[in-house]
């Protein structure tokens, strides 16, 4: 009898090894994130799409503000093309992050997206920086 794991065949290992190295293109977590913060190596834009009261609730450490519908030429002038954007959302239940990420490649910002968004960011144990306090549901919230 066969499991439902191997019921569909894996991949061949090279076309794993292609698969998995390409979504390290498209991707980071908050992990990485944090640990380019705590190590004083941030060489890239961090980036919080949700709406502006989402993002006073609170965010991550470090991140700017610039909800996905303000993701556009002349909004990101003052950018370099080849600046490093790394954009995040309320988390994985939230497509903001990925529509951002769109715009900003369509515009030839090179662009990755923080898996996980504030979620993650909370579930990996980490703070944000908040105005108040407030709760998890209360910061995690998108409007983007």
């Amino acid at each position: 009898m066969t499991s439902l794991v191997r019921e569909i065949p894996a991949a061949p290992s090279a076309i794993a090894l292609t698969h998995f190295s390409n979504r390290l293109t498209y991707e980071t977590d908050c992990s990485d994130v944090y640990g380019s913060q705590q190590a004083g190596e941030v060489d890239f834009i961090l980036v919080d799409v949700r709406a502006p009261l989402a993002y006073e609730r609170g965010h991550v450490p470090g991140a700017i503000n610039i909800p996905g519908r303000l993701l556009t030429a002349e909004g990101l002038a003052a950018y370099p093309k080849t600046g490093l954007f790394v954009v995040y959302c309320a988390g994985p239940h939230c497509n903001g992050a990925n529509k951002a990420a769109v715009k900003l490649a369509a515009l030839g910002y090179p662009v990755k997206e923080m898996i996980g968004g504030v979620t993650g960011w909370l579930d990996e144990g980490f703070e944000l920086s908040v105005a108040a306090a407030r709760t998890a549901t209360a910061i995690i919230g998108c409007e983007c």
